[in-house]
């Protein structure tokens, strides 16, 4: 069972997401400044964090995490704010965060996150392929084969088709892909996404016989083996 620790101030969005998260089997601690929030964090072993930036007590979200970082704790965390510009996600990011969600958001999301944060930090450091049935990925080559087929892609397919495989199983949001594969160079209301997908798709599965990715309707992509 993962252990999670969450720092929010606002007392309704705390208990959502402990709710939340507990749902999703987690263990969830809890903090509500960010001096507390940074105690319980040094004092324990959290396989993940959740920082809200925006936090009283004198000791503010990134601040938090700078202290945290400097202490030696490399615990992934993933930061919640209503600050939505790219600078300011970039500014998340450099303080050391691993990720970054902004408000409003969907609990369907934050828990996707945090399961590829922690996948993430778990997988072995030497992963040279990645393997979803005929689907073969090898990392060092930079070659794709599907039931022994070479598949030529473009960069941009290829790191998407990474990105999918890395997670499968699991569903990625929109938002998700587009912060890993575009580093957040593209207007979020773009359809570029659903054109790789397209395009992807055919790619692996010409005659559309053996599906890998797909449509989550409301949530994302799942790639998966075809059963």
């Amino acid at each position: 069972m993962p252990n999670v620790l969450v720092i929010e101030d606002d007392a309704q969005t705390l208990d959502e997401i402990v709710e939340a998260l507990t749902d999703h089997g987690c263990a969830v601690d809890t903090a509500q400044t960010g001096r507390e929030g940074l105690m319980l964090a040094i004092a324990n072993a959290y396989d993940a964090i959740v920082l809200d930036r925006m936090l009283p007590g004198g000791l503010e979200g990134l601040g938090m995490l700078a202290s945290l970082r400097s202490a030696g704790v490399v615990t992934p965390v993933l930061i919640l704010s209503a600050l939505s510009a790219v600078d300011e996600r970039v500014r998340g990011l450099r303080a050391g965060g691993d990720d970054y969600l902004t408000k409003p958001f969907e609990f369907i999301e934050l828990t996707a996150r945090l399961d590829a944060l922690m996948r993430r930090r778990d997988a072995p450091p030497s992963v040279q392929e990645y393997r979803a049935g005929p689907l073969q990925l090898d990392l060092l080559k930079r070659e794709v084969t599907c039931a022994g087929r070479p598949v030529a892609l473009l960069p941009r397919e290829y790191r998407l088709l990474e990105y999918l495989m890395q997670n499968q199983g699991q569903v990625v949001s929109r938002t998700m892909l587009f912060e890993a594969v575009w580093d957040y160079r593209l207007d979020e209301r773009t359809n570029v996404i659903d054109v790789h997908i397209s395009r992807l798709r055919k790619k692996l599965d010409p005659a559309g016989s053996m599906p890998m990715i797909h449509t989550v309707r409301g949530s994302g992509y799942l790639l998966r083996a075809p059963d």
